[in-house]
């Protein structure tokens, strides 16, 4: 066969390959709607122009709560001021995180001066009564759903998929450092040792003052610059009860700072069904919006919100952030490791003899009789 005639019979062929697609359009069957029915009654029976309308009127509050936005910055309003059709908003996610994180990222910030520290220990010793305080730090798990091709990588002891939030606060429940993203597998002592705050104490780059500390459960390491609680099963008379009592009591507010992310924002009540990098980004942005919105609106905590002591009978009130379901941030187990250098334990028995001694609170002998 010629050079021609295969030209010939590839042209044909193409040619009757064309003519069949064009004829099965042309049969192609009529669609029966655009719409479906169901779907184009929801302006007038759907829950957000039925159920969510009623609210409104009759609870602005509650639909503020609800929505965490009034009527007026509904997503129709969105529509209207920007162009953008509804279903086209929550693509925007990831660009509004990023946007919020440059913007208000720098809320997030370790103190670098003596004189920043110390207006944090002078904090920490008026509202909290524990001297020398530069802040508390704690971890938690942020359940995610499982990665693509993770194996087990993200596989926490709770049979969860998870990533690590790790914190250090001040004392008005700001925080002042956050590392997002080591995987669920890994404990708080691993996570804060790889971490660059532990590098830059180590380094004495923070100008972190001589007789600082951060305080801390029994998750991470004793050190001289962290104290951590006295075990139970060693030695453990009134003057540690009373010690652990009183660190508890500065640690309990990087707890409450938690409580509040995950009542603020309810993403967290549930794993988040993001990618690992678009879930960094979210736990970033929120914990710098936590801090805007500490720093420049009175009523975004209320007392109710927040743990407290009850002084007379001993005993602990629940804030209503105990109520999130427990999704939303899981605790880690405590570290096995018990290699404290002598100093360390020097520092934590030096502060377990002033809380009983030259440092000591009235209520505090109340609340050992229910430890």
């Amino acid at each position: 066969m010629s050079s021609n005639e295969v030209v010939r019979l590839g042209i044909s062929l193409i040619c009757d390959h064309l003519i069949k697609e064009l004829t099965k359009k042309k049969h192609r069957k009529r669609r029966r709607w655009w719409m479906r029915p169901w779907i184009a009654r929801r302006n007038l029976l759907g829950a957000s122009n039925t159920l969510l309308r009623e609210l409104a009127v009759e609870d602005p509050d509650s639909y503020c709560n609800h929505l965490r936005m009034d009527e007026s910055d509904s997503f129709g309003s969105l529509e209207f001021l920007y162009r953008v059709p509804r279903n086209t908003i929550s693509y925007f996610f990831q660009e509004v995180c990023e946007a919020i994180w440059t913007a208000l990222g720098k809320v997030i910030k370790v103190p670098g001066s003596q004189h920043e520290w110390n207006n944090i220990m002078e904090d920490y010793y008026r509202l909290w009564n524990f001297p020398n305080c530069c802040g508390a730090m704690d971890g938690k798990l942020v359940n995610i759903r499982c990665p693509g091709r993770s194996g087990s990588e993200y596989f926490d002891y709770k049979k969860n998929f998870s990533i690590h939030l790790f914190a250090v606060v001040d004392a008005n429940y700001n925080f002042i450092y956050i590392d997002v993203g080591t995987n669920g597998r890994a404990n708080d002592a691993s996570v804060f040792n790889k971490s660059t705050l532990n590098e830059a104490l180590l380094s004495n780059l923070l100008n972190f003052p001589k007789e600082g500390v951060i305080v801390a459960d029994d998750a991470f390491p004793l050190r001289t610059d962290i104290l951590k609680p006295y075990n139970t099963r060693g030695e453990f008379g009134d003057k540690q009860k009373i010690f652990n009592y009183r660190l508890s009591r500065a640690r309990r507010v990087v707890e409450n700072s938690f409580g509040i992310l995950v009542s603020k924002f309810r993403i967290y009540e549930k794993a988040i069904p993001l990618s690992v990098q678009k879930v960094e980004q979210l736990v970033k942005t929120t914990c710098a919006l936590h801090n805007w919105l500490r720093k420049t609106t009175v009523d975004y905590v209320q007392q109710r919100s927040l743990e407290t002591e009850d002084w007379v009978t001993g005993s602990i009130v629940p804030g209503e952030w105990r109520e999130v379901p427990s999704l939303a941030l899981s605790d880690l187990p405590p570290t096995n490791a018990r290699n404290h250098s002598e100093n360390a334990r020097r520092v934590r028995d030096v502060y377990a003899e002033k809380f009983v001694t030259s440092c000591t609170v009235p209520w505090q002998w109340n609340m050992i009789r229910r430890i």
